[in-house]
């Protein structure tokens, strides 16, 4: 007797986590076992494929498992035949065992008991959601931010950190993290299962049920930490603040240019790269997509052309380019500021009464919402019917909130200030990262140091760039060419 190898409490579809088994097999490798005793089959795998490449293996190796129960020894001639069938049998019993426990945690889930572990706000204890206080607080913080005082996730992850709270099982606030509390239906009593599942039992991996399987929503399931009209407002927002499905699409906006650049040779976007320089400085650079994943233009296995030749190019050239452009388009700079100014005396007087107006409407709103609440506190109104109305109220006074500008108590001084920074955004002087960004439509690379510079309602125009220096001393010479050949 060698030792006695088992694995307890571990699924025998995958012999990845077992590790008894792991043990049993380094033990034969080094030359411990001559024969394995097994009581069946389904103790030594749930998994076809996983019983006879391992039992195969071992035959190599000279090493027999002898299956008890079952009468089978590997190292007769018919022996894998016969272990075959009885392991598909083990299998499908492992399938069959996989189905009645989905079927009792579908049952349990739908009576509320709770299956997962404890979370930001809540301790889970014998299926049971008990609200924690130290981190019930945190939440309310989140959403009194977000709903409230009007903040954004990456501000509210900010000064989380800065007041020196602590999150919860993750590493740190971010607004990933403020996201996913700010969404979750725990927070305001309602419970939803079944937000992920196993497609297939022999592997146990789980997805996300994007209606692959059906949810299981239980509403005022326990305590909130949160009451129903905070969670809708916020919610309302995140509705409003999401992008829609033609954002999500586009490239990120994160530089001005992103998503702007073409390769004039493959037709691959180019990418965002920092480049470093030999005395330890950096600078922004684009890089052809296709290029950034596999270098220079060659043939791959099957044939197919990847990669690409064309070099990248500096963000100050790109600047430089566009501001170049702008430079030449002829405007009365005076008549304009005049023209701007006057439009802005205009909107800020509107604005004014339109926030007075707002303000009025929110006030009656407000003393709706007190009357509404009395009535269901002396019982005139039924709850359901509270609900339904506060809810009415609570979307208006969102759509108020959304149309509300501040009120300007100094026109004059409001307008100077605008003023300023229109003058800066007219001074071509040096480039401006938003006012290109809000006139370029798109730029082409081609080979040869030429660029395609396309700006909203104007025609194209092709510059040639040549470049000198580095760093501080970084320079750009833009001339005005003719189209590459077949463009």
């Amino acid at each position: 007797m060698t030792e006695i190898y088992y694995d307890e409490g571990v699924s025998g579809t995958s012999t990845r986590h077992r590790e008894g088994f792991q043990r049993m097999m380094n033990d034969v490798n080094a030359g411990k076992i001559q024969l394995i005793v097994t009581k069946e089959v389904s103790r030594f795998a749930r998994n076809t494929v996983d019983t006879l490449s391992y039992t195969r293996e071992l035959k190599q190796r000279g090493v027999g498992v002898l299956f008890i129960n079952d009468n089978i020894n590997t190292l007769d001639p018919d022996g894998e035949l016969r272990l075959t069938i009885m392991a598909s049998i083990a299998q499908e019993e492992s399938r069959k065992t996989s189905e009645r426990v989905k079927w009792g945690q579908k049952r349990r889930m739908e009576q509320g008991v709770v299956f997962g572990t404890s979370m930001l706000g809540y301790d889970i204890q014998n299926g049971k959601m008990k609200v924690n206080p130290e981190g019930a607080e945190i939440v309310r913080l989140i959403f009194h931010k977000y709903v409230n005082e009007n903040k954004g996730t990456h501000i509210i992850a900010r000064e989380l950190l800065e007041a020196g709270i602590l999150p919860y099982r993750v590493k740190t606030w971010s607004n990933t993290v403020i996201l996913r509390v700010l969404r979750n239906e725990k927070y305001v009593g309602d419970l939803c299962q079944k937000k992920t599942y196993t497609p297939d039992y022999l592997t146990h991996s789980k997805k996300y049920n994007r209606g692959a399987e059906e949810k299981i929503w239980l509403r005022d399931h326990h305590e909130p930490i949160i009451d129903r009209d905070i969670w809708d407002r916020a919610q309302a927002i995140l509705a409003d603040r999401a992008l829609s499905d033609d954002q999500k699409s586009r490239h990120s906006c994160r530089y001005w240019c992103s998503g702007k650049i073409v390769c004039g040779v493959c037709g691959e976007r180019f990418i965002s790269r920092t480049k470093h320089l030999t005395d330890a400085s950096t600078y922004h650079a684009w890089r052809c997509a296709a290029a950034a994943k596999h270098g220079r233009a060659k043939l791959d296995s099957t044939g197919s052309q990847i990669g690409c030749d064309i070099p990248s190019v500096n963000d100050q050239v790109l600047l430089a380019s566009v501001t170049y452009l702008l430079r030449q388009i002829p405007f009365d700079r005076p008549a304009l500021l005049d023209s701007i100014r006057t439009e802005l005396h205009a909107v800020l007087l509107k604005s004014g009464s339109a926030s007075r107006t707002c303000t009025q409407r929110r006030n009656r709103l407000l003393e709706k919402k007190q009357r509404l609440l009395d009535c269901f506190l002396e019982g005139i109104i039924l709850p359901q019917d509270y609900q339904r109305q506060n809810q009415l109220y609570n979307t208006q006074l969102l759509t108020l909130e959304q149309q509300a500008t501040p009120d300007t108590t100094d026109p004059l001084r409001t307008i100077d200030t605008s003023m300023e920074y229109v003058k800066s955004v007219l001074d071509l002087r040096q480039a401006n990262p938003r006012l290109c960004e809000a006139v370029t439509e798109q730029i082409t690379v081609y080979p040869g140091r030429i660029l395609k510079i396309s700006l909203h309602h104007a025609a194209p125009v092709w510059l040639h760039y040549l470049t000198s220096g580095r760093g501080a001393g970084y320079s750009v010479e833009l001339i005005p060419c003719d189209p590459p050949p077949d463009n």
